[in-house]
């Protein structure tokens, strides 16, 4: 048997390699590819994919009750998805847009409050915002920039349309898997590079110290750059140690730090005390330094906050960055482009109703068995009710949830997120994705080409997190016409 892609079917759905049987012009030779191959050609190329993912040791944390936390294998599919160059150059530029527009924002926010006072962002939204970080009000950090670096969650719908579902601007993750995912299918499928102009992704580590860099408040050419980790039992510890040593920066936790009495940070080293100029930091705000924020976090820095405020360190991403996480939030980020760029958004957002408000909130209320509800300040797809695969009890619940406490809830109409074929066995079968690109922001601005797409391993579900249940596919940027 091989995959026959006239019977592949995505009733309802934007399918992004097939297309009424038949493959998508950058997708023809990689269809080609998968229709020769036997089953037992299959079953051998699924082995070295999961071969090259144990040598390579790449590996996700998962937590449970019963078993605490579980290292495992990390879940690959081994058909990768792919987007046009003409059309990525257009999602390129609306994330550009709309990072720096939150950059702005955010910058705002602790300074002025421009857009509070012209009416454009209700201010009461800040006294309720679990992210907002009153310690961090009159701070300037280099270049005006508070996310350096940027997930932001990408969805296409059934026409077509692609929508910016949600922005990650605290410590977001994911990156080190997607240049993974690149390396396993070179491995694998060293033919399809050699066939294709599939654009790079390994360049990522090289842009990303240099953003890190140019931070620096000492004029040196090799500032002292580290990653600050809350330890190996952290979910994305693989990601932190997979990118200090990428970058060449030192993987360093809070005791491997310390504040002197001129708000200086210094690190620990068998030579003696090394100054810190950049910290890469992927911990919470509130756990970064207990001096300023919870005073029993043993994963912080006494002082750092201090030192970051006195600019005599940088912190990437600064805290108070994730104010703008927050998905009630995120539904005036178009309005924050429009006000600080005086452009209209290149990317739309998921039309969103805010429980905050009465009329909205009824609107809700009424149709949650047609709508997907989300808590303000969740991640990883908890505390979510989708509600057109829910039972009467949890729509109850959130019913009474969003009444009791309206700010932290907001609800969407059930996209129709795209397909890409999976292997299922031996065939393939389409399974709901969406994308999480990468943007660095300093002196100027980066966008990974492409980015990781995590897929709905289970027929049906639209829930992508590898925390529960789902993989990813690698991204392939392809350049029609340098092949043409």
């Amino acid at each position: 048997m091989t995959i026959q892609w006239t019977h592949y079917q995505a009733p309802g759905m934007f399918d992004e390699l097939i297309e009424s049987g038949l493959p998508r012009p950058a997708a023809e030779a990689l269809c080609r590819h998968f229709e020769s191959l036997a089953d037992e050609e299959l079953d051998e190329q699924r082995e070295a994919v999961e071969m090259a993912i144990r040598a390579m040791g790449i590996t996700f944390t998962v937590y449970s009750q019963e078993e605490g936390s579980i290292d495992r294998a990390w879940p690959f599919d081994i058909i990768p998805r792919i987007i046009e160059l003409k059309e990525w150059r257009q999602i390129e530029a609306g994330l550009v847009q709309r990072v720096k527009a939150l950059n702005m924002f955010i910058d705002d926010l602790y300074h002025e409050q421009r857009i509070v006072k012209d009416g454009v962002f209700p201010g009461d939204l800040l006294k309720d915002s679990k992210n907002f970080r009153p310690e961090c009000i009159g701070i300037d950090p280099p270049h005006r920039v508070w996310a350096h670096i940027c997930g932001s969650d990408l969805v296409r719908d059934r026409d077509g349309t692609v929508y910016v579902l949600e922005d990650n601007l605290r410590v977001p993750s994911g990156v080190s898997y997607m240049l993974e995912n690149r390396e396993v299918m070179k491995r694998v499928l060293p033919e399809m590079f050699e066939d294709y102009s599939i654009l790079p992704v390994d360049d990522y580590p090289t842009r990303l110290y240099a953003t890190l860099a140019a931070l620096s408040p000492r004029p040196v050419d090799f500032p002292e750059v580290v990653v600050l980790t809350p330890g190996i039992y952290n979910s994305a510890y693989f990601e932190h140690s997979y990118l200090a040593q990428q970058m060449g920066a030192e993987l360093v936790e809070g005791s491997d730090l310390f504040v002197d009495d001129e708000d200086i940070v210094y690190m620990r080293t068998i030579g003696g005390p090394q100054r810190v100029d950049v910290i890469y930091r992927r911990i919470d705000d509130l756990f970064l330094d207990p001096e300023a924020f919870h005073p029993d976090s043993m994963l912080g820095v006494p002082g750092l906050l201090r030192a970051w405020r006195a600019g005599n360190v940088a912190l990437a991403n600064a805290p108070g960055a994730g104010v703008a996480d927050d998905k009630v939030v995120y539904a005036y980020v178009p309005d924050a482009i429009r006000y600080y760029l005086n452009e209209e958004p290149i990317l739309p957002n998921v039309p969103t109703y805010r429980c905050l408000y009465a009329e909205e909130r009824e609107y809700v209320l009424e149709h949650l068995a047609e709508l997907v509800v989300k808590p303000a300040n969740e991640s990883g797809g908890y505390g979510m009710l989708i509600g057109p695969q829910a039972g009467a009890a949890e729509i109850e619940q959130f019913r009474q949830l969003i009444t009791a406490d309206p700010r932290n809830y907001i609800a969407q109409p059930m996209l129709g997120l795209s397909t890409v074929p999976t292997l299922v066995g031996h065939d393939a079968k389409p399974r709901h994705v969406d994308l999480r690109p990468f943007i660095l922001s300093g002196p100027s601005a980066y966008v990974t080409m492409g980015g990781l797409t995590r897929v709905a391993l289970v027929e049906g579900s639209t829930v992508v997190n590898s925390s529960q249940g789902g993989g990813s596919k690698d991204t392939w940027i392809i350049d029609l016409e340098e092949e043409g």
